[in-house]
């Protein structure tokens, strides 16, 4: 690690801190998320005892120290509720993974303490902090801004090839994988991420926020801006970040979005989450694959390229499916052992999609937990308190672009295996509105003019 990236790393616990004093606490942490996300370096700093410090791990320790700090009351008022279980479960799951497979309990702990880092505490702030249709707004708008920041740098990686964090923080994201940057005759961005499919997910959900709170005049102008012409610049930045899932899902998310609103109810996603689950059981539980099907209605639309890639994983995914079988409760726990190896020791299996490193590792309890926690929160949404029929009302819009961005991403969960911490405290701000119920138009009326005030002046005032 280069002394600019360690410095990026230890320092942003305290530039956490100071947002927290310039912004209201709803914005100081999607500021704190999407900056973080989006800017600092992909590296690792060993601390003792609890998990590396990283990017996200840095804010997640920044912004629960500002909370003591701040606004401790977040966390003692907190109230679990039905919605919290898979999530809790999921977290755990690794350390009974480790007491399955005779690993020890030290293991479990670590492998528990780095699932409760990535997952756990980024959804137990969205819990806290983002759980009313405001701080859905403000995460919106924050996804927004946040492509609008990387849309020119994305365009300048086409161009020279993605050398951004190399030139800032002295070393290449992922070393080893320039190859796959080439695309279409040019480059995909990589930009502070470490693959451009990560940066071909954020841009395609930036777009498609900004599209629907256009086009739902839930924001007009950004920076004196027409919102128009900067949804036209996101989109022609998705184009040119070359990532075909990025197309897919943006053309796909943004059909939805109107389907749903057109006919006044969620029930086409609804439908479509069902089906993925049937698409999980019977990857994971039978020996009856529908991959090749895929395969062959898919090759009409898409390049052979592309399908030689996803033939490749569909099938990896049906030899490690086989193999993790034999452990189908708790899964075979970490240290490559979900892994496939030829008789020299060598691995000969590659786990590009969540469901199945998941199901590897943490088997059924770890598969069923985690696409529980993603899928339970957004159709608990649309089933409850956002019909489809409401989703052009400016209050209510921010929050049905972000369910099915929500859906989205689980979809992309089937193919892909990036974690994304923003997604996740997303899904708990969906989960935390579901739980606390709709708020009164007298209630979401204090809390914007509140979400103007910063947390010294509320101090102030309360003194």
């Amino acid at each position: 690690m280069s002394p600019v990236a360690m410095l990026a790393l230890l320092g942003w616990v305290p530039v956490v801190l100071y947002i927290f004093t310039r912004f209201p606490a709803q914005r100081a942490v999607v500021i704190s998320f999407i900056v973080a996300w989006l800017f600092l370096p992909i590296a690792d700093f060993v601390l003792p005892a609890i998990p590396d410090l990283t990017k996200m791990s840095a804010t997640c320790y920044g912004i629960l120290l500002a909370t003591i700090i701040f606004d401790v009351g977040r966390i003692t008022s907190f109230q679990p509720g039905w919605l919290d279980l898979p999530m809790l479960i999921f977290c755990c799951s690794p350390f009974l993974s480790s007491i399955d497979n005779g690993l020890g309990w030290y293991d479990g702990v670590s492998q528990s303490l780095e699932k409760i880092v990535s997952w756990g505490i980024p959804y137990f702030l969205g819990r806290i902090y983002l759980n009313n249709l405001t701080g859905l707004r403000q995460l919106a708008i924050g996804i927004f801004i946040g492509g609008l920041a990387y849309a020119p740098l994305c365009l300048l990686e086409t161009r020279i090839s993605p050398q951004l964090h190399r030139m800032v923080y002295g070393s290449h994201a992922v070393p080893g994988q320039f190859g796959q940057t080439i695309r279409y005759g040019g480059f995909r961005p990589t930009v502070f991420m470490k693959h451009g499919l990560e940066v071909g997910m954020w841009m395609m959900a930036a777009a498609l926020v900004g599209i629907w709170l256009w086009r739902t005049g839930a924001l007009k102008k950004l920076w004196n801006i027409q919102i128009k012409w900067l949804v036209i610049f996101l989109i022609i930045t998705v184009i040119l970040v070359k990532s075909t899932g990025a197309y897919f899902l943006l053309a796909f998310g943004f059909i939805l979005l109107l389907l749903c609103h057109r006919l006044g109810t969620a029930l086409p996603i609804l439908l479509l989450s069902i089906l993925a689950c049937l698409y999980l059981y019977q990857s994971a539980y039978t020996e009856t694959y529908i991959t090749d099907q895929i395969v062959a209605g898919m090759s009409q639309v898409a390049n052979e390229e592309r399908m030689q890639s996803l033939e490749f994983r569909f099938n990896n995914e049906e030899l490690l499916s086989d193999h993790a079988r034999k452990r189908i409760i708790f899964g075979w726990g970490g240290w490559g052992r979900a892994q496939l190896y030829d008789q020299d020791g060598e691995q000969i299996s590659i786990s590009d999609s969540l469901w199945i490193v998941v199901f590897g590792n943490m088997g059924s309890v770890g598969l069923i937990s985690i696409f529980c926690s993603l899928i339970l929160p957004f159709m608990s949404l649309f089933l409850s308190h956002c019909p489809g029929r409401s989703w052009t009302k400016r209050e209510v819009a921010p929050a049905a672009v972000l369910g099915v961005i929500l859906f989205l991403y689980m979809v992309d969960c089937l193919l892909n295996a990036f974690v994304n911490p923003v997604f996740i405290l997303t899904n708990g701000a969906i989960a935390g509105y579901v739980l606390k119920g709709p708020e009164p138009k007298r209630i979401r009326k204090v809390q914007r003019v509140a979400s103007q005030r910063s947390l010294p002046r509320r101090r102030q005032q309360s003194a």
